[in-house]
């Protein structure tokens, strides 16, 4: 509804006595329009076969929509409904189940890990829990550009990784990797008595309303689920052919799940940020906590938080994020109590280079009050 058509239903309402509806969204109905047109653009530009955008702002959905194929070859669009991987976007939900696992007295995040795992190489025993949300550690990788180091099994890879020296000595330095969050998850997993996944799913997809929401990768069977496509083949037939749309898959074994497993719609990701942000998650003092910056030992700044990018050029203008597979994204900035969420299903598209441009169009909005 347009802001001429609230004045006439309020004018309806004073004369008649009816009722004034009067949507969220109204009030935003030419960032709304300007939104699409730039989405529709990018899409176009970049070659992104199927998208879906969510914005909310003022806790209401105010922008929700979908466009493309979800499938090329078979030509099956996109709707509400389909699912997409968030891949290291995952990392944001470990973040708020710390968070909760801290509220509930179940883990303390300036505790070094050793207090809740055993068995850990003696220069990992001090690493902080906090370090491991923020990629402060020092840890090396787990994985490698090949997927589990020494391509055999977790347990392969585990042995593997601990018998390796430390990258940088702890809190040095932000270096991000999967080892921090295959450790949460072993963490959660113990200390919440359920595994990560089962955890995620009863305390956070639960409450916010996530219904469809599932862990999994390219291997799982996942109704309604997007196919993954990219641009840069792996191993190109003939010259030139890294430019034709292909397959991708994402090999994501079940310890490396708390770092890049789920799959979920705009639509669900929107109430998921709606719930952190209204104190059914995570207490709001919880939440500011969550999304300060690691301070390094020179007491800079690191680059993440507890579980999300610090993308934020100042105290003055915050955002924290959460960004995975060079498909899916969303940005929160939170004194404007706005977000953007754009999910698509092609490596390389970067949804978090063009989200400020959408941003930018209800930042500057002037609002017409209902």
């Amino acid at each position: 509804m347009s802001a001429q058509q609230c004045l006439r239903a309020l004018f309806t309402a004073i004369v008649l006595s009816t009722p004034l509806l009067c949507t969220a969204a109204s009030t935003w109905e030419t960032s709304n329009a300007m939104a699409r047109q730039s989405i529709q653009r990018t899409m176009k530009e970049a070659r992104i076969p199927g998208l879906q955008i969510a914005v909310v702002k003022d806790g209401h959905v105010v922008l929700l929509e979908h466009y493309g194929l979800a499938n090329v070859e078979n030509r099956i669009p996109v709707t509400a409904a389909t699912l997409f991987p968030i891949n290291s976007a995952t990392k944001s939900f470990t973040g708020v189940a710390l968070m909760q696992l801290a509220e509930a007295g179940q883990v303390a995040l300036d505790a070094p890990i050793s207090r809740y795992l055993d068995g850990l190489p003696d220069t990992w025993r001090g690493i902080r829990v906090r370090q491991l949300l923020a990629h402060t550690s020092g840890l090396p990788n787990i994985v490698d550009r090949q997927g589990l180091i020494g391509g055999g099994t977790e347990q392969q890879a585990w042995a593997a990784v601990a018998a390796l020296p430390m990258d940088a000595p702890t809190g040095d330095t932000f270096a991000y990797n999967q080892t921090n969050y295959a450790l949460l998850a072993r963490l959660i997993t113990r200390q919440a008595s359920m595994p990560y996944p089962q955890y995620v799913a009863e305390h956070q997809f639960k409450v916010a309303g996530m219904r469809t929401s599932v862990f999994g990768d390219s291997y799982d069977l996942v109704p309604n689920a997007a196919t993954i496509y990219s641009y840069s083949r792996r191993r190109p037939l003939v010259e030139g052919d890294d430019d034709r749309l292909a397959h991708w898959i994402d090999d994501l074994p079940p310890g490396l799940r708390t770092g890049g497993g789920i799959q979920t719609t705009a639509g669900q990701l929107a109430d998921w940020i709606i719930a952190l942000t209204d104190g059914r998650l995570i207490t709001p003092a919880s939440v500011q906590a969550m999304w300060t910056p690691e301070k390094l030992t020179s007491g800079a700044d690191g680059r993440w938080a507890a579980g999300w990018p610090v993308l934020g050029a100042s105290p003055e203008d915050p955002q924290v994020a959460g960004i995975g597979g060079g498909r899916a994204a969303f940005i929160v900035y939170p004194k404007e109590r706005l977000a953007v969420i754009v999910l698509t299903n092609l490596v390389g598209a970067s949804p978090e280079g063009f989200i400020p441009d959408i941003a930018a169009l209800y930042r500057s909005a002037p609002v017409v009050k209902e």
